[in-house]
């Protein structure tokens, strides 16, 4: 069988990732935090029809270049651009977004900890302040039922002026966590993300310390994705898919040809 269907089928399925990664992003062009992704791919291993560097006489004279034919293509990766995505005011005292690097700490039922650009918080029913999915925002930061404001302020602590008081009462400070490798997250939906050997140990601190950005009070970080970016991508992946398409059919024709040969 020719090399070529071969070849032009690793092209398809490559391509048909990229469309799969750009899609996504579209989807997510409104999700609250969202960070685009980028596909990377590699070229498979090569077949060598003569061998770079071997001898082409007997006096020692050595091919020059050689002869390779590649095999195709493969995904070698998938990576999330962490570019700040713009903030957009809400005016809600909950909604929180970071300026800069960081994640907000969550809870998880299990114990073990997530970490998301997501900020849309709310209180539970007994004050606790939540993730859209009732997950605790670590550390757990209760606001008491006769408070009539609750201010964040830069660096995530938490303030609330009771009723009758004229002085705000600190009931908590928002912990923040970075990562020596922010692409080794795993997503695991719901906005969220774990830690895992590739990211390294979560870093925590709190808002404006070194390394960490800004918490904003009435914001959420809007997506990054650029939806024009993502449409010229989506026509550049068709078209690329098309064409190793059109090899598939170049070859079978050939094959016809040789077939017809009495």
């Amino acid at each position: 069988m020719m090399r070529s269907l071969d070849i032009a089928g690793t092209g398809m399925q490559a391509q048909q990732t990229n469309v799969e990664v750009i899609s996504n992003n579209i989807a997510n062009m409104t999700t609250t935090g969202f960070k685009r992704r980028v596909p990377e791919f590699q070229d498979l291993m090569y077949q060598d029809m003569r061998r770079v560097g071997t001898m082409s006489s007997d006096s020692g004279t050595l091919v020059p270049a050689g002869a390779q034919v590649g095999l195709g293509v493969r995904t070698a990766g998938i990576y999330r651009i962490n570019e700040q995505g713009t903030l957009e005011q809400t005016s809600n005292s909950l909604d929180l977004a970071i300026e800069g690097a960081g994640y907000f700490q969550v809870t998880l039922p299990s114990g073990e900890y997530a970490y998301t650009r997501d900020g849309t918080f709310s209180l539970s029913d007994t004050g606790q302040i939540v993730t859209a999915d009732g997950y605790p925002v670590s550390p757990g930061i209760t606001v008491p039922n006769n408070a009539e404001t609750v201010t964040i302020d830069q660096t995530g602590q938490v303030q609330v002026t009771i009723s009758g008081q004229t002085t705000s009462t600190v009931v908590g400070q928002l912990q923040m966590a970075t990562f020596q490798n922010e692409n080794g997250l795993a997503a695991m939906g719901q906005n969220l993300f774990t830690e895992t050997q590739s990211s390294g140990n979560a870093i925590t601190g709190t808002g404006q310390s070194v390394g960490f950005g800004s918490v904003r009070q009435g914001y959420v970080e809007e997506s990054n994705v650029n939806v024009v970016t993502e449409i010229t991508n989506l026509i550049t992946a068709q078209r690329a898919y098309e064409m190793n398409s059109k090899v598939i059919t170049a070859s079978d024709e050939m094959l016809q040809t040789l077939t017809a040969l009495k």
